[in-house]
């Protein structure tokens, strides 16, 4: 008869320094029941000292359930649904994953396990609440962000934008270094440079991206060249959201508003350099 591979999962909370113990009781009382069990075999213990309120934080837990996905575990066996986790939604969540992926598991106080009718049931529950108030958050936020545009407000990504930044007032200022090369971009391509031959110029001269990687992309160089905030303008909305679950993007070919401002920030570029570009790019 083929072995059922079982792991453990053990856990303490952070806040109790005098609960050591018990998890090197877990650890010794699921270890000895697996090996003692002629059915099961023994994956390994996953046991740590963490809170239960994110599974972000518990190193272990994530390899466990990693350890999962790559079809290691046929049964996770665990004390309660406490040291599994505090937070119900995560535990729902991660408990319907596993029961889609064929692992059982069980908590021992409560005896009961994912594969129960009941908890099933609970776990449809939870994702379809989860699932509608992601959607209502995800559509309250889209509202407020288009209502702030209307009103004249930006809503802008800097992180990875090379020549800006914001102040603390959430306005565009000019990074000097990295606007160099924004300025640099435009004079090649006004010399007859391609987006290709400008890539291979800028990584033979150590130029690294705004995420600091010594290679480029000629797509994000081409952007570059039509970026219409680099003479200083705001086009809004050019993409948007189109499915809240996935959260992929789509261009914007009218199915929504798009909000333009004019002369918003200072510009790296003239206009009159701007237009040129265009006007070779067949954009005029």
């Amino acid at each position: 008869m083929k072995k059922v591979r079982t792991a453990a999962y053990c856990r303490v909370s952070t806040q109790y320094e005098e609960q050591e113990s018990s998890l090197e009781i877990q650890i010794a009382y699921f270890t000895e029941r697996i090996n003692s069990d002629p059915q099961m075999k023994l994956v390994d213990v996953y046991a740590e000292k963490a809170s239960a309120l994110s599974m972000r934080n518990r190193p272990e837990f994530n390899r466990m359930i990693r350890d999962c996905r790559k079809g290691k575990i046929d049964l996770i066996l665990t004390k309660s649904i406490s040291r599994f986790g505090r937070n119900t939604l995560e535990t729902l969540k991660t408990a319907r994953e596993l029961y889609e992926l064929g692992v059982k598991v069980e908590f021992e106080k409560e005896k009961i396990n994912n594969y129960n009718k009941e908890v099933r049931t609970a776990m449809e529950i939870y994702a379809a609440f989860a699932q509608q108030e992601s959607q209502s958050m995800s559509e309250n936020i889209k509202m407020g962000i288009r209502r702030k545009m209307r009103q004249g407000g930006i809503c802008l990504n800097c992180t990875r934008f090379l020549g800006y930044t914001k102040d603390p007032d959430g306005r565009l200022v000019i990074v000097e270094d990295e606007a160099k090369v924004v300025r640099k971009i435009f004079e090649l391509y006004l010399n007859g440079f391609g987006v290709r031959k400008i890539k291979k110029h800028l990584e033979e001269n150590g130029i690294k991206t705004v995420t600091g990687k010594n290679e480029w992309s000629t797509s994000t160089i081409d952007r570059i060249l039509s970026n219409e905030k680099y003479v200083g303008d705001v086009l809004m909305q050019k993409s948007f959201t189109e499915n809240f679950l996935t959260g992929k993007r789509k261009k914007n070919n009218g199915e929504l508003d798009m909000y333009f401002i004019e002369n918003d920030h200072e510009p790296i570029i003239s206009r009159e350099v701007f237009e040129q570009v265009q006007i070779k790019k067949g954009k005029k």
